[in-house]
């Protein structure tokens, strides 16, 4: 059965949720509210079964090319830079394909899905399209634009971040509240970063209330680096706030001389920070002739770094149950149970993950037992989960 699909937001799982339907051949249509798409974001971690799923929609040649493996992480101590668990990891890792996480520039990750759809249909994506209405019957959906144009499709994809037009329009939806976090993110260019980089490639400062994760990305070039820091009040849910070095260097006050001489370096126009927000799970990601995906469905904290994979999963899983041939309700509602029980396992831990890492002075043995070290988290492939219609 050939359906023509809607997508609301072009970010990497309303990609990823196009490509695969329209491998199915069905009829797609992706509506970006951005009026244009560009490189956007910082670094991302792509799970081995994200990037498993994303190879078999042919870009693995791509994906892997544009990737880094990362074969282990430094966990280490906030102050003195002493190993906690992982292991420093400084000369090049052996690429060795998905078997390892891999991280990437999210702008390129996002260009070579965008390449993929647009060589596939090249009107498949519309941007400068802000969804202002939705409804849904039971033979299809009728979507209305900020700009007075309208839409109708058999199925609606609502894969529009956290901040979901239609989750709002369709779901009951909860107010977001702050989650006691703030976080900092930068690019730094590796040459002006060399000299700080003693813990290996891929490390994680791990301190009281506060955690400094930084990686390499394209191939080197460059340094992504997040610090993650409890705080009491933050007004606003935007996560591109400007920041500046000395604000950065405040709330990482002492944390060890390479953490510290990293923010120093870091450009002023990369600075950026926002505050995390959390919404309370949703009782369903579907009704009638929508669906959920990604951040929309399940927006979760970042300490595990599976957002991304998160959503990409489910874009895979729902074309994957629409494939079935059962009415789009029936695959939606089969989608639903494939992957519930998954998400809300990351959500719980990446919260566990956050505690650990900050509560209190670090010690070894329990970043050891932490969720991120625990490989059946980043194992799951969504290509071959359960799926019962």
């Amino acid at each position: 059965m050939t359906l023509s699909v809607a997508i609301i937001g072009a970010g990497l799982g309303g990609l990823t949720a196009a490509l695969a339907l329209m491998r199915d051949g069905h009829q797609v249509r992706v509506f970006e509210q951005a009026p244009v798409l560009g490189e956007v974001g910082a670094g991302i971690t792509v799970s081995p079964g994200a990037g498993q799923g994303l190879g078999s929609l042919g870009i693995e040649a791509a994906l892997l090319a544009a990737s880094t493996p990362i074969p282990d992480i430094a966990f280490a101590h906030y102050r003195t830079g002493a190993l906690l668990a992982g292991r420093f990891e400084t000369d090049a890792p052996a690429d060795q394909g998905f078997s390892t996480p891999r991280h990437i520039h999210r702008a390129d990750l996002h260009a070579i899905l965008l390449a993929a759809v647009r060589a596939m249909d090249p009107g498949a994506v519309v941007s400068a399209k802000r969804l202002v209405h939705a409804a849904s019957d039971g033979a299809g959906a009728t979507m209305a634009f900020a700009d007075g144009d309208t839409a109708r499709a058999d199925i609606l994809i609502g894969a529009d971040g956290s901040r979901s037009s239609v989750r709002r329009l369709l779901f009951e939806d909860s107010p977001p509240r702050f989650a006691g976090q703030i976080a900092f993110r930068c690019l730094i260019p590796r040459d002006a970063a060399a000299p700080c980089l003693s813990a290996g490639n891929a490390a994680v400062f791990v301190g009281p209330g506060r955690v400094f994760n930084r990686y390499l990305i394209r191939h080197g070039a460059l340094v992504n680096v997040i610090g993650l820091a409890q705080c009491d009040l933050w007004r606003n849910e935007g996560w591109n706030t400007p920041a500046t070095p000395e604000e950065f260097t405040t709330v990482f006050e002492g944390f060890h001389q390479d953490v510290l001489g990293l923010v120093a370096r870091a450009p002023a126009e990369s600075l950026i920070k926002w505050g995390l927000f959390v919404r309370e799970p949703l009782s369903g990601w579907s009704a009638g002739r929508v669906a959920l995906i990604g951040d929309a469905a399940h927006p979760i904290l970042p300490f595990l770094g599976l957002g991304a994979a998160l959503a990409i999963e489910d874009g895979l899983v729902l074309a994957r149950a629409l494939a079935t041939g059962a009415s789009p309700p029936a695959a939606f509602a089969a989608f639903e149970r494939a992957r519930t029980a998954r998400v809300e396992t990351v959500r719980q831990e990446s919260i566990r993950q956050g505690r650990t890492l900050q509560s209190g002075e670090p010690d070894g043995a329990a970043v050891a037992r932490s969720p991120s070290q625990n490989a059946a988290l980043f194992d799951y492939d969504p290509r071959t989960a359960a799926l019962h219609v």
